[in-house]
């Protein structure tokens, strides 16, 4: 099956006006910032590109490409009851979001590749791109294969240095049809860890729970920090608080989506399987704490980058309906379904006893739903293996040990072992 994948590329820009892309990177703030206004003082949204487009320093396709990003974070806020409202008082840098071509434009020249980004009309920048090697490799194929299209880019400051994030997609990348599956892999999301099973029609063959508790742990102290902030009046730094905590996830989940497919890729013809949670924060109510944290969660961008980042390597990815994998019992001859079957990370069935791992009991029962969605034959479950908990440090995944002494019980997988949080 043929699909086109998209991917972005980060270079460096090696230039001598560096003034220039700054002053242009305060312009798109400002542009940004007039959007946000004029959307919430009730303009028609198709009403204010053009009005911007006249009165920015900036080429009228970039002014276009940042005002529809506006839009697009406030429309998100609006999805999201109001959650996290863009502000129309943000200060510092804003990327420079381009067309290729018209915004900006890259060529082949004794080996290197150059750019010209039209930072303000009639007055461009330009210079050469330094980047990792695959990277250079691949946007110079890009450039010069009919297989591949060269998108929008962004050109940004991040950590005192001007970059070039190109979109490069490839038109006729080739993704293994679901059909042909021969190992199911459910994905269970959950806010400080992503749990993973792998089943075949014959038997279970893999599980495992990646965590990254110190996402949740850092939007906490951050969240506390703004709020403190705010209760003291002190709300100049609100903003850069907020985009420190939004790149800051943005990475992480690079890094995590990047380990869930490595481990994918080790079962013969892998399906990738989510939970479509599409509607499920509509229907909840948790109250006000809860509902910031259930809203702000990064479900759908982890997903999002899981999947893109399997396609590339030719795994699909599919949904299933949600219903019941938290509280159901996954052993074929139980399947008791319970919302009390679940404490925490803890699952014990009220009927049959076994304990586990709640996210990885999850996680199974998803891949049993993208079974059965297949039509396929749904493995009898009578026994799980170990899970197995990877930690993210800085050097990257690692294993820890999950048995615990037979003094601290803690979820059993199989109804010998326990198995810690």
């Amino acid at each position: 099956m043929e699909k086109s994948l998209t991917k972005t590329l980060v270079f460096q820009l090696q230039s001598g006006d560096e003034r220039l892309l700054s002053e242009a990177y305060r312009e798109a703030r400002w542009v940004y910032n007039q959007t946000i206004r004029l959307a919430k003082e009730g303009m028609d949204w198709d009403d204010i590109s053009p009005r911007l487009e006249d009165e920015a320093d900036l080429v009228k396709n970039t002014t276009q490409r940042i005002v529809a990003k506006a839009l697009d974070a406030l429309q998100q806020s609006y999805d999201r009851d109001d959650y996290n409202t863009p502000s129309h008082e943000k200060t510092g840098p804003y990327p420079l979001r381009m067309n290729f071509t018209e915004g900006y434009n890259l060529s082949l020249k004794d080996d290197e590749i150059h750019y010209r980004i039209s930072a303000q009309p009639y007055n461009p920048v330009k210079g050469t791109l330094r980047g990792a090697p695959d990277n250079l490799e691949l946007l110079e194929r890009a450039l010069e294969s009919d297989e591949w299209r060269v998108g929008t880019a962004e050109a940004m400051t991040r950590n005192g240095n001007h970059e070039l994030h190109v979109n490069v997609t490839h038109l006729e990348a080739t993704v293994q049809d679901k059909h042909d599956t021969q190992t199911v892999v459910g994905v269970d999301i959950n806010e400080d860890c992503v749990a993973l099973s792998a089943l075949r029609e014959d038997a279970i063959v893999d599980s495992v729970v990646i965590g990254y508790p110190e996402i949740k742990q850092e939007r906490h102290r951050y969240f506390t920090i703004r709020k403190r902030m705010q209760n003291a009046g002190q709300t100049a730094f609100d903003q850069v608080l907020e985009d420190k905590e939004e790149r800051y996830v943005h990475d992480q989940l690079h890094q995590i989506s990047r380990r869930i497919v490595e481990w994918v890729q080790q079962f013969e013809s892998p399906l990738v399987v989510f939970e479509d949670l599409k509607h499920m924060r509509d229907s909840i109510d948790y109250g006000t704490r809860m509902n910031r944290r259930l809203h702000s969660l990064p479900f759908h961008k982890l997903r999002s980058f899981v999947a893109y980042k399997a396609a590339f390597e030719g795994i699909p990815s599919d949904d299933i309906d949600p219903a019941y994998t938290s509280q159901m019992c996954s052993f074929s001859k139980c399947e008791h379904t319970a919302q009390s079957n679940r404490r925490k990370k803890r699952f014990k069935c009220n009927a049959c006893g076994r304990q586990d791992h709640a996210d990885r009991n999850a996680a199974v029962n998803i891949a049993k739903k993208g079974l059965e969605s297949l039509d396929r034959n749904v493995p009898a479950l009578n026994t799980l293996p170990t899970v197995r908990k990877l930690r993210r440090q800085a050097s990257g995944c690692v294993n820890q040990p999950t048995v615990t002494p037979a003094t601290v019980r803690g979820h059993q997988a199989d109804g010998r072992e326990g198995v810690s949080d």
